[in-house]
């Protein structure tokens, strides 16, 4: 059976940057929906969970019935995508969460928020990222979060001043930064493969 030509991948329209997705997704040559309920999730083979605030969209997960059906997605192969706040709700572990903040999970690694500062100490930096060809994509990052430590079934595709901001465990890929806001759409090309890869 081969995998689809321009699959169907899903952007978490729940808070974030879920236009620029959409956008990123089409010219890396994906079907792109966005996806606020369960029976949307269940439509779609791959979904790209946004930058935004992480303690938001967890709550939001749950007051749309979505946090228990994501988490089973993850758990059963589903290739996930997550950017800045997305990287933190996949993480198994947050080190300072807020007040009843949670996560999906799907990636073995310990995470800081907000750890390259706040909103007015956003910057932009090119990034070498494993298996992205081309040279550096350049990285918007914003309240961006970094990885203090991944598991062995981690794989490292990126570091940043000293920091990792891109990894990838299986079908489950994550950034610090923001690629949907620059115009290069090398990462979403490179999840849109891992979901085609998923067949």
């Amino acid at each position: 059976m081969t995998a689809p030509a321009h699959p169907v991948i899903g952007v978490l329209a729940l808070q974030g940057d879920v236009r620029e997705h959409l956008v990123a997704l089409v010219a890396a040559g994906a079907v792109a929906r966005p996806v606020r309920r369960p029976e949307e999730l269940a439509q779609v083979a791959g979904l790209v969970i946004p930058g935004g605030e992480s303690t938001t969209i967890s709550k939001l997960a749950h007051l749309f019935g979505m946090m228990e059906p994501l988490r089973e997605r993850v758990r059963s192969g589903m290739p996930v995508y997550g950017t800045c706040a997305g990287l933190i709700l996949l993480a198994d572990k947050i080190l300072d969460p807020r007040s009843g903040q949670e996560t999906i999970g799907g990636i073995e690694m310990i995470v800081r928020r907000n750890a390259f500062g706040r909103q007015n100490e956003s910057f932009e930096a090119a990034v070498e990222v494993a298996g992205v060809e081309g040279g550096p994509v350049e990285g918007v990052f914003i309240r961006a979060p970094w990885v203090e430590s991944v598991g062995a079934d981690v794989e490292v595709l990126a570091e940043y001043d000293g920091h990792i901001v891109a990894v990838r465990q299986g079908r489950v890929l994550a950034t610090s930064f923001h690629p949907e806001l620059t115009g290069d759409h090398r990462m979403h090309g490179l999840f849109a493969d891992m979901v085609r890869a998923a067949g």
